[in-house]
């Protein structure tokens, strides 16, 4: 599941893998935000993307999957030419690539579930893309979610908590604005509704290192 292959034999085996509408977490912590530089890492079909070029944001939207970012590219031209032209669509296999230093406003990381190591890696790499000022928010399904009738793969090591993110932070260099394991309803593979919870890390990137 973390192969290009993978991701490609999914979006072309359904219309739509997604729900077409942005995360939630991501509208509730952005929303209040000056519209700048972003990097939304494993954008799917674009739903966050386009969210995010609605409101004036300039979006660099990267994923393993070339399918995915086709499908993505189609919809956002289909929202507006203006949408279309503040995304910048990547093919990129984030677990390998390195995005350019203190280079973004905002860097989203929406349900990214790799194993411990690779993610730990992963994460301090997205944080160091953030500029002076900028922000960090990692969104992810909390370890609480294997107690319940959702639909999450059984191995503990690909979920986390917001604690588990905040301490890759470097402290003389970060805020800590929101470290939450958030509720929320949906709807398991039986058609119940059920509470889940979202691991959620907003952090603000300091000008300097505090000292």
């Amino acid at each position: 599941m973390f192969e290009r292959a993978f991701w490609d034999e999914l979006y072309r085996s359904l219309s739509a893998v997604w729900s077409g509408d942005p995360n939630p977490q991501l509208v509730a912590e952005i929303s209040d935000l000056t519209p700048g530089t972003a990097l939304d890492a494993g954008c799917g079909e674009g739903a966050d993307a386009i969210w995010l070029a609605e409101r004036g944001w300039h979006v660099t939207a990267a994923d393993i999957s070339p399918v995915a970012l086709e499908r993505a590219r189609a919809f956002a031209s289909n929202v507006s030419d203006d949408v279309a032209r503040r995304i910048d669509w990547l093919h990129a296999d984030l677990l390998n690539w390195s995005p350019p230093a203190e280079s973004y406003d905002l860097v989203s990381a929406q349900f990214m579930h790799p194993p411990t190591a690779p993610r730990e890696t992963l994460f301090r790499r997205l944080a160091a893309a953030v500029k002076p000022h900028g922000t960090l928010l990692v969104v992810g399904h909390h370890p609480s979610d294997l107690q319940t009738t959702a639909k999450r793969p059984p191995l503990p090591e690909l979920l986390f908590t917001a604690a588990d993110v905040a301490a890759l932070l470097e402290p003389n260099n970060w805020d800590i604005i929101v470290e939450t394991s958030r509720e929320r309803t949906t709807t398991d593979p039986a058609g119940r509704t059920i509470t889940i919870h979202d691991a959620v890390l907003r952090a603000r990137r300091r000008t300097a290192p505090a000292g």
